[in-house]
């Protein structure tokens, strides 16, 4: 008789923990959401035109490895 789905899931769960890993919950803002492109945006235009972010945004670009990117 074949297990169920739950028996399968809590296997592999209990083989992920015997190799040493543990799981984690990680909630992320729901691209989804009513408002959230505006939110994205009004967050956008309040850094338009900062020096620390003009730097950093500088930084990341000298720092990234994107070779191989189309």
């Amino acid at each position: 008789m074949p297990s169920s789905t739950s028996e399968r899931v809590q296997k592999h769960r209990t083989a992920l923990r015997e190799s040493g890993l543990r799981p984690v919950q990680i909630w992320v803002p729901d691209t989804r959401r009513a408002g959230f492109a505006q939110e994205c945006c009004r967050q956008s235009l309040l850094l338009k035109n900062d020096a620390q972010e003009k730097e950093t945004t500088e930084w990341l670009l000298a720092a990234a490895d994107t070779e191989g990117w189309h």
